[in-house]
């Protein structure tokens, strides 16, 4: 028999709102206090990942198929932004410009 959780005296609702806004909260914090670029994409999946909680919470108390499908489609998003924003730091970084958002100042040299 699988154990039993305790009960949260505020409720499911309050406690999926809580890690979804915490975790949007990390990521708008490594955004914008970090200069890695790396760091700020890693910020960036957080804010994405906080949003897909608060979406899946609220798809699944509503019975909306649709927001459960827009939950997916933003993850396979979010996955394929990581692989672009990935290679884009590997070139800058092959081509010796560090990892720094500071150290970018044209879109082309």
């Amino acid at each position: 028999m699988p154990p039993r959780l305790l009960p949260s005296p505020w409720g499911r609702e309050v406690n999926a709102l809580a890690v979804g806004l915490a975790l949007f909260a990390a990521g708008l914090a490594a955004v914008v206090l970090r200069g890695q670029l790396l760091a700020m994409l890693l910020g960036l999946e957080l804010m994405i990942a906080g949003v897909s909680v608060i979406l899946t919470y609220e798809a699944g108390v509503f019975g909306d198929p649709a927001g459960l499908a827009a939950v997916v489609l933003i993850i396979a998003i979010a996955a394929a932004e990581a692989v672009v924003g990935l290679c884009l730091i590997l070139g800058l970084h092959r081509a010796g410009l560090g990892g720094r958002a500071g150290s970018l100042t044209e879109l082309r040299e």
